[in-house]
């Protein structure tokens, strides 16, 4: 039984053979190439579709240019210098420590320490960490560090809180804050001298 099909199958399989090569030329066609099997034994994946920009030259000047690398953050002094910043402002940084006398000065901040005169400025700012020592002649004072020495305020003093002044003290008007401290000889400036200093 299973002898009569294999026959039938094969004298098929003939015919077919034969019908081919009737129809067609016996020229030597090649075949075409077979595609690898992979180890698991699955055709290769076809390759991924060809993006044209990849690899391609570049021709436009905006590829041309370098990679732009952002600059690190800019440092801010985080004190109250206001919006103005004058050439003849001097900063004493915390752990620097100067001694002698400061001329053309407009505005001094004293974070170290200072031992010095300074004549005919317009300000002073002892920050807390500050020291200044010596004999200051200023129209404006803000103390919330140590001041020692003489102080001449030709407008408005303002001693904050942990702030300490110590010695001859003048002031037109006078701003202490809870827990500010002022010791020493202490007197407004009359208003006369403060005209006579204007005109």
């Amino acid at each position: 039984m299973f002898g009569k099909k294999k026959t039938a199958t094969a004298s098929n399989a003939n015919n077919k053979k034969a019908v081919a090569t009737d129809d067609y030329d016996n020229t030597d066609v090649p075949a075409p190439p077979l595609k690898p099997f992979t180890k698991k034994g699955s055709h290769a994946p076809a390759k991924p579709p060809h993006n044209p920009s990849y690899g391609a030259p570049l021709n436009n000047e905006q590829n041309r240019r370098p990679p732009s690398i952002p600059s690190p953050p800019q440092r801010h002094i985080s004190r109250s210098m206001g919006a103005e910043v004058d050439s003849k402002c001097l900063l004493v940084g915390r752990d620097i420590s100067i001694s002698g006398e400061i001329t053309a000065c407009e505005k001094l901040i004293v974070e170290g320490q200072v031992a010095a005169t300074l004549p005919s400025a317009r300000m002073i700012e002892v920050a807390p960490s500050g020291l200044f020592r010596g004999k200051a002649d200023v129209e404006e004072a803000d103390i919330s560090g140590n001041f020692d020495g003489e102080l001449t305020v030709s407008g408005k003093l303002t001693v904050r809180t942990g702030g300490h002044i110590s010695g001859i003290i003048r002031y037109g008007t006078v701003i202490i804050e809870q827990g500010g401290n002022i010791s020493g000889d202490m007197a407004t400036i009359p208003e006369t001298a403060l005209d006579t200093d204007v005109s």
